[in-house]
């Protein structure tokens, strides 16, 4: 758990770092809140996570959660509604609702939050190989927690200031995925925590320095259309261009 409170502690610096190099005002809302203040949720969820990794609580509180279930429960959702806030994104920019920025833009943050998130998330994994509660490898932290998380923060993101209750139903799915990967037997509480963390924090990061953000081939085209579609068991897109 070295390393993990090490990664910690230098991700703090970092935020406390680049928050204070932050001189420029913008005059977009999102944009004028600090990094810092931004990474008060991610990071203590992560501390608490490399806090109560391996103790005696956390071992507790997975036996009473399957204690309280049942030893033989099992139940996928959580392979599923780790998706969901994607899902969410894409169906809410067909539907015309208002969202922060043209879907391309959506779905290049999309990619690099989850590059960041998973390449941190699949790293701590390799290098700390903690054992699952149901006897298997590379238990910490939670990638399907992760992954949900980074996903709901973007939805969050793009929707919080045109539909906020939609925007927040993100965060459901997310903690919902979270908590059937403890009650699967495939996570402990520390996993899922710091998870969450790691992908709230890495979706905040992308959307403070908005990296590649005059990229979009799309937006200056009225003719081109470029939307993604989802259908019952299969995933596309939807492309027209007017001459």
């Amino acid at each position: 758990m070295k390393f993990a409170i090490q990664f910690a502690i230098i991700i703090f610096l970092f935020d406390v770092n680049a928050s204070n190099a932050q001189a420029v005002h913008y005059p977009d809302s999102t944009k004028s809140v600090s990094l810092l203040k931004k990474s008060i949720l991610p990071m203590g969820l992560m501390g608490v996570g490399v806090l109560v990794s391996n103790s005696d609580f956390e071992r507790r509180q997975q036996m009473t959660l399957r204690n309280h279930v049942g030893n033989d429960f099992e139940f996928r959702i959580d392979n599923y509604i780790q998706y969901a806030p994607i899902v969410e994104l894409y169906i809410a920019d067909i539907a015309g609702v208002k969202a922060k920025n043209h879907w391309f833009d959506q779905t290049k943050y999309l990619f690099i939050s989850n590059l960041i998130s998973a390449t941190i998330t699949h790293g701590l994994k390799q290098i700390i190989d903690k054992p699952r509660p149901n006897g298997g490898h590379y238990s910490f932290p939670s990638g399907h927690t992760t992954f949900a998380f980074t996903n709901a923060t973007v939805l969050f993101r793009e929707f919080r200031d045109t539909a906020p209750l939609f925007a927040y139903s993100g965060y459901a799915f997310a903690a919902t995925t979270g908590t059937f990967r403890m009650l699967n037997n495939k996570h402990w509480l520390s996993d899922v925590l710091f998870g969450a963390g790691v992908g709230i924090l890495s979706a905040e990061l992308v959307y403070h320095f908005e990296p590649f953000k005059n990229f979009n081939p799309f937006k200056r085209s009225k003719d081109m259309t470029f939307v993604p579609r989802i259908g019952a068991g299969s995933y596309g897109f939807y492309f027209s261009y007017g001459f």
